[in-house]
């Protein structure tokens, strides 16, 4: 940048010599030659150039040389002044990259040595704690060994004392389960008598429930009966229901009998619909399936 800088000065310096010495030493008074015309023409009045001026302009150009050559000077001295100072920030900013390193050698150096001491303390700390576990590890052991012996006696005097009781306890054993056989025996065979009786007169009540349900049957059967005593009077038929738990006639077979009785019969029954079934789960069971015989009433 410092250099086009200095060019360029010198070549606007150079043309302003160039143009001074022109102007100087040019012949500006001499009366130009006249052209031969075949007519008169009037004369050409030549211009004078006025001498104060131009030395005025001379006095300009040496004016505006010498302050290039001064503003010149300056810059040169700008730039030496600036390389001077950048040499000495070099060398400032060497010194201090020299400062560094020395400090990072030293810091280096110092974090060894501590490495190092670290480590020392570090081992003779582990050899230290070697040294306490070794002697927990002994004591431990003595009082493992003086434990496990009495430990052992313990047991000794434990398992002797398990066995008596043992011993004892099976004696006790055998004759409360004597005693408990004797008397499930005795149990057994008054349960057993008690639910025959139980059983004997609950299968009366379950024949009583049938037979009353099975009246029941009969009577709605015979109150939807259309008779004809012409053709009905001293028939009958043998019919077998299927009932729901709710009573509701889910099927109707035909057996034996007068096929009149029979079909009177089974219109009768869907047009009851249900009949009468016991609440009862085991009167129902016997009762689910049903069969009996319609005679007509007349």
């Amino acid at each position: 940048m410092d250099k086009k800088f200095s060019i360029a000065l010198l070549l606007s310096v150079t043309l302003h010599l160039v143009l001074a010495v022109f102007l100087f030493l040019g012949d500006f008074t001499s009366e130009p030659k006249p052209t031969p015309t075949p007519a008169p023409m009037e004369p050409i009045q030549a211009v004078a150039v006025d001498k104060s001026k131009v030395e005025e302009q001379v006095k300009k150009i040496k004016q505006q040389k010498a302050d290039d050559a001064r503003k010149l000077k300056e810059l040169e001295q700008q730039v030496a002044s600036a390389k001077k100072n950048r040499a000495k920030e070099e060398r400032r900013i060497k010194d201090l990259e020299k400062q560094r390193k020395k400090k990072e050698l030293e810091k280096k150096k110092a974090d060894s040595e501590a490495k190092k001491s670290k480590a020392k303390a570090a081992a003779a700390e582990k050899e230290r704690k070697k040294k306490v576990a070794e002697k927990q590890k002994a004591e431990k052991a003595a009082a493992d060994a003086k434990a496990k012996r009495l430990k052992e006696q313990a047991e000794a005097k434990k398992a002797e004392d398990l066995r008596k009781k043992k011993a004892a306890e099976k004696k006790r054993q055998e004759q409360l389960a004597k005693e408990r056989a004797r008397q499930d025996k005795l149990l057994a065979e008054q349960m057993a008598s008690e639910m025959a009786s139980r059983q004997k007169a609950r299968r009366q009540q379950v024949m009583t429930e049938i037979a009353r349900y099975t009246a029941l049957i009969k009577q709605t059967i015979i109150r939807n009966l259309i008779t004809d005593r012409s053709t009905m009077e001293g028939k009958s038929c043998k019919l077998t229901i299927s009932l729901a738990p709710s009573g509701f006639v889910t099927n109707v077979q035909l057996g034996q009998g007068n096929p009149t009785v029979c079909a009177a019969a089974k219109t009768a029954i869907y047009k009851a619909g249900t009949l009468p079934v016991s609440k009862d789960p085991e009167v129902f069971k016997e009762m689910r399936i049903i069969s009996l015989t319609v005679v007509p009433e007349f």
